[in-house]
């Protein structure tokens, strides 16, 4: 009987040691695991061509005949024959839109007043297509503030805002939180440039 029990002490040893290993994973991969976990829909693109293909797959995915963007620079990716682009902000259109940064230790996106203008991320749709490249990856939120004061040219962004999770749910609204939820549909489309 103490033979058994020596065994499957053992055994009940080893397990816990195996359940409590620590995993490494590099920064893209972190942000990944991270990002899909909490409800993000991610796709990866070794090219421009690529990332206009999963664009359109995305448009008509959901049915979307109109979108909203306010940088100039991301509209080669859309094919303006299939999709009327809006520049003149409506709620109810989903926003295309670049990033700051992606956060690797929470799977968050990060957002400034280079993307948003001066409105908070409760009064944007609730679907949002993000494009965003590798070399915007970033451990964590203090290497994200560090990267936007390093690439500010003139100013430092203001509006500096995270989407931190990417699951509607329209009934958590609390005291605390009514009408400030950050939550969004939100499709990520991660460009390699590294």
């Amino acid at each position: 009987m103490n033979f058994l029990k020596k065994i499957f002490n053992k055994t009940l040893k080893e397990n816990l040691e195996i359940k409590t290993h620590e995993v490494n994973l590099s920064l893209d991969d972190l942000f990944v695991h991270n990002f899909i976990e909490k409800g993000g829909k991610f796709l990866y693109c070794l090219e421009e061509k690529e990332l206009a293909m999963h664009l359109k797959s995305i448009l008509s995915e959901n049915n979307w005949k109109k979108i909203f963007l306010t940088n100039p620079n991301i509209l080669p990716f859309l094919n303006q024959k299939e999709i009327a682009v809006d520049r003149e902000f409506k709620k109810s259109i989903p926003f295309f839109t670049t990033c700051e940064h992606l956060i690797a230790d929470h799977g968050d996106v990060l957002f400034s007043s280079n993307q948003l203008s001066s409105k908070k991320l409760s009064e944007f749709s609730d679907n949002f297509i993000v494009v965003a490249r590798t070399s915007q990856l970033v451990e964590n939120t203090g290497q994200g503030l560090t990267g936007l004061k390093a690439n500010a040219k003139h100013a430092i962004p203001t509006n500096i805002s995270a989407v931190k999770n990417y699951k509607i749910n329209k009934t958590a609204d609390n005291l605390l939180n009514y009408g400030n939820s950050n939550s969004k549909n939100l499709y990520l489309l991660l460009l390699e440039d590294l």
